[in-house]
């Protein structure tokens, strides 16, 4: 860490460690405390099976506040799904049919072009890649490359 962490941070870290019910912010907490402790971060990563570029941002957003509480997540737990009906609609109908028919210059929808569908004909917003897999997924779709066959040479009993 960058600056050492007086007796009175380690105590409210500590608390914060001992009190909290939130995994997450148990895990950013210990983080702190191990960074403290002269705990190389690679460890420290290997620790909390997280990325060494995360732990070194948790620990930047400490040594900003010098604040427990700037490690709370403050989105909350329980996000609500950007999935509403319409995107479901609208997902589904343009999978029953091909990108022409949309206007899109594409023969195969991707996921890339689907969320372009989407955030232009969805309720505003775009939902993300990884989101638009899920629900994909849900639905029963998989990806499989393409595989060209090319039709039999009609005069190859002549040629041999």
């Amino acid at each position: 860490m960058e600056q050492t962490v007086t007796a009175a941070q380690r105590r409210s870290l500590e608390w914060q460690l001992e009190s909290t019910r939130d995994a997450g912010l148990y895990r950013w907490t210990l983080a702190i405390l191990e960074a403290a402790g002269d705990r190389p971060v690679a460890e420290i990563a290997r620790l909390l099976r997280t990325s060494r570029v995360t732990v070194y941002r948790w620990v930047e957003c400490y040594d900003r506040a010098r604040d427990p509480n700037c490690l709370v997540d403050s989105r909350g737990g329980n996000h609500p799904s950007v999935w509403t009906d319409e995107f479901q609609a609208v997902l589904s109908d343009g999978l029953g049919r091909r990108p022409e028919h949309f206007g899109y210059q594409a023969v195969e929808w991707t996921v890339p072009l689907l969320q372009e569908h989407l955030a232009r004909c969805g309720d505003g917003g775009s939902p993300s890649e990884t989101s638009i897999r899920r629900q994909l997924h849900a639905l029963g779709y998989v990806w499989k490359r393409p595989r060209y066959v090319l039709q039999p040479d009609p005069e190859r009993e002549e040629k041999t």
